[in-house]
């Protein structure tokens, strides 16, 4: 193979990684404040968010979730596997963790939703912004998660804000592009119909286009709690408390039991969120 060193292509590399570098270093110096204040705005969402988890009896939360999960599905089958769900979560002594899972997920969804909607209507409504878009959304889901991780520490330090950084970026793609395929499938016959009636652009949205996409709307925020969920463990390595914490000390440790004591009650947490928000049959 050392014909391959010797070809004039590998004596010119294309310097990826040092323009990479030479970024990060620019937004590190310039971006101090802007960096500042997400990470306090976040570090205060969190705090929120694991307060209102934390603080509760946690039968309250597991009577909450099942009157949501019955609200959102009226299918006792759904609510029954959600109770088995969390009363399994307990008796492994998993709920602080879980609950600081949930938070991160909660978290990641706020943001995600709250960014990747508005952008996925501007994409419909811009053919060419979201062609655009495609090869950088392409970059955020098939760059590897590890990736994420070094800009996050470099920029936010350790802790659960670079865990969350590193899932937003990571789980932002999808409510995006499902929120662009509802609201670029309305009827056109529907909209022109409310345009021919005097409509204004924003009433044809919230009249007509928000609710035609609302299924894949959902279906975003599914796949978003889906997402930030498979993050936990990678989001440990960088200081982020929940589940991903005992996976990551069952690893170094090699430890099968915690592994996979820990690691089920991830696959129970995941089928719970999974069947409290999918539309379908139990």
């Amino acid at each position: 193979m050392d014909w391959l060193q010797n070809l004039w292509l590998a004596d010119h590399k294309i310097p990826i990684g040092w323009a990479a570098k030479q970024v990060f270093d620019w937004m590190k110096e310039h971006g101090k404040s802007v960096f500042d204040f997400i990470s306090f705005a976040m570090e205060h969402m969190i705090a929120g968010i694991l307060w209102l988890l934390i603080t509760p009896h946690p039968l309250v939360i597991v009577a909450l979730a099942i009157a949501l999960t019955w609200y959102l599905q009226r299918n006792w089958k759904i609510c029954l596997l959600v109770l088995f769900g969390f009363l399994f979560i307990l008796n492994q002594g998993y709920w602080k963790p879980t609950m600081e899972s949930m938070t991160l997920i909660l978290s990641s969804c706020v943001v995600c939703m709250a960014v990747g909607v508005p952008i996925g209507i501007a994409a419909a409504h811009r053919p060419r912004l979201y062609q655009g878009m495609q090869p950088i959304l392409d970059l955020m889901q098939t760059l590897p998660t590890f990736v994420y991780l070094i800009p996050a520490i470099v920029f936010f330090g350790l802790g659960m804000v670079p865990g969350l950084i590193a899932t937003v970026i990571f789980v932002l793609p999808a409510p995006i592009r499902l929120t662009h395929l509802g609201v670029s499938n309305t009827p056109k016959a529907l909209t022109e119909a409310l345009t021919a009636f005097g409509a204004t652009k924003r009433q044809v949205l919230y009249k007509a286009e928000l609710p035609y996409a609302l299924p894949q709307i959902m279906a975003g925020l599914n796949q978003t709690i889906m997402l930030s969920l498979s993050m936990v463990v990678i989001a440990a390595l960088v200081g982020a408390n929940g589940l991903g914490v005992p996976v990551v000390r069952a690893l170094s440790s090699v430890n099968t039991a915690l592994g996979f004591e820990s690691g089920f009650v991830i696959v129970v947490v995941a089928i719970v969120l999974d069947r409290m928000l999918r539309k379908g049959d139990a």
